[in-house]
């Protein structure tokens, strides 16, 4: 268990890096909105390019860090069911779902996206759009998005049954949304009072 472990931890060292690098393109769409916004306005000129380059750059931000979200399992979920269970069983439901519905999933869309993203490559696939971008990319980047989760994917199972064996601390323990109300609440008080 220890070597897995350890290649949870570099997964997870990974995706924590990419998530964090990738958050940077979103200013990088803003900036790239902003100043085409103002060329076209201010200089009535503008080009596809520059919208398209936006969406690659929220594109890439969201596909590249949501295997960094599950690292830090902030995955949406349904609390108020999920909290009623013992941690135990919130275990369980988190390994059912990630060997039964995360992986199949990750592991199709790998599948699919590769010849996809090769087809797209070879032909030099460009937009329709006059003056758009080349296609590629984008599409290299969902395949990218999709290997990232597989990966994380593959950690979480580790850490739920390493966790659940007792070969390692809960490093995520789950707090519901009253819990965590009631700790940030306490945590103001004290900031208050001091």
């Amino acid at each position: 268990m220890a070597g897995l472990l350890a290649l949870s931890r570099t997964i997870d060292r990974m995706n924590e890096f990419i998530g964090k690098w990738v958050s940077w393109l979103i200013l990088l769409a803003i900036l790239v909105s902003a100043a085409n916004a103002v060329i076209r306005k201010t200089f009535d000129m503008s080009s596809n390019a520059w919208l398209e380059l936006q969406w690659y750059l929220f594109g890439a931000a969201f596909m590249l860090a949501a295997a960094y979200t599950l690292r830090q399992n902030d995955h949406i979920r349904i609390d108020i069911v999920y909290g009623m269970f013992s941690r135990r069983l919130q275990h369980w439901i988190d390994l059912l779902g990630h060997l039964f519905f995360l992986m199949p999933f990750v592991t199709l869309m790998v599948i699919y996206f590769v010849p996809y993203v090769s087809l797209s490559f070879r032909s030099g696939e460009m937009s329709n759009n006059s003056g758009g971008l080349i296609i590629w990319p984008a599409k290299a980047i969902l395949l990218a998005g999709f290997f990232l989760l597989a990966l994380q994917g593959i950690s979480e199972i580790i850490k739920k049954i390493a966790i659940m064996r007792g070969d390692m601390d809960d490093p995520t323990p789950f707090i519901s949304v009253h819990e965590q109300a009631e700790l940030e609440a306490k945590a103001l008080a004290e900031e208050v009072r001091s």
